[in-house]
């Protein structure tokens, strides 16, 4: 049996993230750090930011930008607010921006389609599509004020219908929406 090229490892990579991989995950497969720059410049790599790549010929998603925004703000990064209600395609809505909230402060310069809030560091976080982000209860009600209650009652209702919501997190959405 063959040994897996450098190539080959960080595709495998790439595939559960989205077309991503980031120099931390390369190394910790065993690529060595020097050989990212190296397939990027033969073209097996997109450079998308300092320590991030993207596999070019992998096919994108709905995902991808989310997957990038996290990976662009690093460790301990999560969705939230709107992001999260875009990404489960709750509420309508279709942000200008992805909401990144993060607990420490990060000096990485973002690119636009970015917005990064700091956040204290005890917040619970969950996985959607093997995304980190704030739970959908939370989203909706950090969300008061800026979309019309209706729509997140909906959004409410659609998510514990999908199975996104408990019945204790819908009762406190609910109760939380009309106070």
């Amino acid at each position: 049996m063959a040994e897996m090229t450098y190539r080959q490892i960080v595709r495998e990579i790439a595939i559960d993230s989205y077309g991503y991989v980031t120099t931390t995950q390369a190394v910790a497969a065993g690529v060595p750090a020097i050989e990212l720059p190296k397939l990027a410049a033969r073209g097996g790599l997109d450079h998308v930011a300092y320590g991030l790549y993207r596999v070019p010929d992998l096919p994108s998603t709905a995902y991808d930008q989310f997957a990038e925004a996290l990976l662009r703000v690093g460790e301990g990064a999560y969705l939230h607010g709107e992001s999260v209600l875009a990404l489960l395609g709750l509420a309508d809505v279709n942000p200008r921006h992805i909401k990144v909230a993060v607990p420490r402060r990060a000096r990485t310069s973002l690119p636009r389609f970015v917005e990064l809030t700091h956040v204290k560091a005890d917040v619970r976080t969950t996985l959607y599509e093997g995304l980190r982000a704030q739970s959908v209860a939370d989203a909706l009600l950090e969300c008061r004020g800026r979309i019309e209650t209706g729509r997140l009652l909906e959004a409410g209702a659609q998510a514990r219908k999908d199975g996104l919501l408990t019945t204790s997190e819908w009762q406190r959405v609910r109760k939380g929406l009309r106070s």
